[in-house]
């Protein structure tokens, strides 16, 4: 009888929503990645109200997004504390979910979590991938099938849903709005500040993915002797520490804002990179999706599934025998010093080559 329903269950193609709400809370890259997915459903539901159910600290890479109504943030650290404490939160969460009345739930996420958000919502339709885990396909109503994780491009994968909705025939597309207070900000600090601007991007969560900063610091020296302008570093609080150890090595103009800048602040400057550097981290993923040229080093990680997307120049991995292993620890580290700036220079230097053609001719 179960089989029968769920065939009989009218396709995702035809099925209507006034409500919809979609649940990829984290991380930087990986809601850039989710985007296409956001403007496939506005094209297949224009007149609906689209909610994004995001953490607190990535929500303002969402705000002033066209296809998107409303953000429904999540305090993560809120969690942490206490027993009681958070089954207040898991409580008070469930009810604002409850609320949004929302007939069709979409989660890009696919963990525990966020399996447990959609049957929060108790909306008719609740909808992810065949590659979720920790059990959360067992609050849907719907599986689409995926290829697996090790299988195609995290971009591509998401898609799929795109393709269930029957709009899979448009292009992908990854908006991201610069608020206009950020930029002011930004072009205050960047007034003086010579061009090209290499934005720099050297820490990354796992100790695996960041390249050392002495690497990114002789690509920057190359890049200032030959072609000028002004290194600017960006990171994190906890990477004030990796942004001190470049900046101290780079001969020529830098200006460190690790730790300094508001997401929306950091969206604003990736929007005005000439080119950036940087592990593969979110800030990497935001500047392809504003469109900036890109130069990455890719050490545990693989371009394949979880490149700057549609690059096809720049992403540069390692060679050696674990290379796209995605281990977060190693006692090893060879990909760190067989991956030489070398390799990223020839990259580096067509991008500023490029830049400098093109502001000669202006």
């Amino acid at each position: 009888m179960a089989r029968f329903a769920r065939t009989a269950r009218t396709p995702l193609a035809e099925y209507s929503a006034r409500r919809i709400a979609i649940l990829k809370p984290s991380a930087l890259g990986d809601i850039v990645h989710a985007l296409p997915v956001l403007s496939a459903l506005r094209s297949r539901y224009p007149l609906s109200h689209i909610t994004w159910v995001v953490n607190r600290s990535f929500e303002p890479l969402l705000i002033g997004n066209p296809d998107l109504d409303a953000t429904l943030s999540i305090d993560r650290g809120g969690f942490r504390g206490g027993l009681w404490h958070m089954a207040d939160m898991v409580s008070s969460l469930a009810s604002k979910l409850r609320h949004g009345r929302f007939d069709l739930v979409v989660d890009l996420q696919g963990l525990l979590r966020t399996g447990l958000m959609a049957g929060f919502t108790g909306a008719m339709r609740k909808v992810g991938l065949s590659t979720a885990r920790e059990g959360s396909h067992l609050f849907y109503t719907d599986t689409i099938a995926s290829p697996n994780l090790q299988e195609s491009h995290a971009v591509d994968r998401l898609w799929r849903v795109a393709e269930a909705f029957g709009v899979g025939d448009q292009p992908k597309r990854f908006p991201i709005a610069v608020q206009p207070i950020a930029n002011e900000w930004v072009e205050s600090q960047l007034q003086k500040c010579d061009r090209q601007w290499i934005v720099v991007a050297a820490g990354a969560r796992w100790l695996t993915k960041r390249w050392p900063p002495e690497h990114f610091a002789e690509l920057v020296n190359r890049a200032q002797s030959k072609f000028g302008g002004t290194a600017i570093v960006v990171g994190t609080r906890d990477e004030q520490d990796i942004g001190l150890q470049l900046s101290a090595k780079v001969a020529g103009p830098v200006k460190d804002f690790s730790g300094l800048t508001s997401l929306s602040q950091l969206i604003a400057i990736l929007s005005k990179a000439d080119v950036m550097l940087a592990n593969d981290t979110g800030p990497l993923h935001v500047a392809t999706a504003l469109g900036r040229p890109v130069v990455s080093p890719y050490t545990c990680t693989s371009v394949r599934l979880h490149g700057p997307y549609g690059v096809e120049r720049g992403p540069v991995e390692s060679a050696i025998w674990c290379q796209g292993s995605y281990r977060k620890k190693c006692d090893r580290m060879e990909c760190m010093s067989e991956l030489q700036p070398d390799r990223l220079w020839y990259f580096l230097h067509e991008v500023l080559a490029k830049w400098s053609r093109s502001s000669r001719s202006a």
